[in-house]
């Protein structure tokens, strides 16, 4: 029987404090998220079952979005239901092992979604910059290889990260001061020097976020200088409206990660790093399926005929 690195440690389990203490505040603040975390699970497969099961759908940029909605529900799946069981429930404990695998999913969903946030810059990129050439590029295999890349990439990347924690000594406070097990918080319980779990933890994150955002930001930048040069304001209209709530998305996801992962946390209060890790975990893929989806006309027309009685009116 293989023993695991932890298990014969002092801590064997770790108190997430949450947000309060105050009873009155926590009953509040379960609705909430109880509220807001239905509306992910509902929104997003909404999105995925109308891209399914509708035919003018089935094109690389729902394919991505497809994707992107299905890891909303798994990335916040990671965080919420334990978090809600936190803010109401006695104990508030979680194992050092379920801890671990929580921060192993959470970061690899959330690096997917950098990556997965990039390819969808590169499908408008290809659609407004080369539309001649974007049913020769943008074919469904090197759509269904681009995603599994996403996946696979970041998923092997935190594989890393998750061996650097597995082997460091918990032997001391056994207090999380968050509503989930992230990084930061981890090492500093830790009574080992992690200098070099830090620096290659750092030195992958920044990869999985930066080089992706810089990506996104020349894309962005190609689609910008292509949208200026259409002389009709009706067609820079058109090519804009299928770009900006991408762009939403982006600047809301990509602004909170950065905030909390790359600015050192001697600069920044727990209860702010509390607040932005709230915005990238619940706010942007609760607002998803509005910003930049339902706002959709291609989405509304699959709605109005998913409604309509008619049989195999989604085909």
């Amino acid at each position: 029987m293989v023993t695991l690195p932890w298990e014969n440690q002092t801590v064997v389990e770790f108190v997430l404090k949450g947000f309060s203490s105050i009873q009155e505040l926590n009953i509040f603040l379960f609705m909430m998220f109880l509220v807001s975390y239905i509306l992910i699970i509902s929104g997003n497969t909404l999105i995925v079952l109308l891209v399914l099961f509708s035919h003018p759908l089935h094109t690389p940029m729902y394919f991505f979005l497809v994707n992107l909605s299905f890891l909303e529900m798994w990335y916040t799946s990671s965080i919420v239901p334990k978090m809600l069981l936190i803010i109401l429930g006695r104990k508030k404990t979680i194992a050092v092992a379920g801890c671990l695998a929580q921060f192993y999913f959470f970061g690899s969903l959330a690096a997917t979604e950098c990556l997965l946030l990039a390819v969808m810059s590169y499908d408008r990129y290809l659609a407004i910059c080369q539309p001649l050439h974007y049913p020769i590029l943008m074919t469904g295999p090197f759509c269904i290889r681009l995603a599994a890349s996403s996946w696979l990439c970041c998923f092997l990347l935190t594989t890393i990260t998750m061996v650097l924690l597995s082997r460091l000594t918990f032997c001391g406070p056994n207090e999380i001061d968050h509503f989930f097990c992230d990084f930061a918080p981890l090492v500093h319980l830790s009574c080992m020097d992690t200098s070099l779990t830090e620096t290659i933890a750092y030195a992958t994150s920044s990869a999985v976020t930066l080089i992706p955002f810089l990506f996104i930001t020349a894309s962005y930048s190609c689609i910008l200088a292509a949208i200026l040069r259409i002389p009709s304001g009706t067609g820079r209209q058109k090519a804009f409206s299928t770009c900006s709530s991408h762009l939403t998305v982006v600047m809301v996801f990509y602004g909170t990660l950065i905030a909390t992962y790359l600015v050192p946390s001697a600069n920044s209060s727990q209860f702010l790093r509390k607040g932005f890790s709230l915005l990238y975990t619940i706010l942007t893929p609760m607002f998803n399926p509005i910003i930049y989806s339902l706002r959709n006309r291609d989405i509304h027309e699959a709605l109005k005929k998913c409604l309509s009685k008619k049989p195999g009116s989604l085909r």
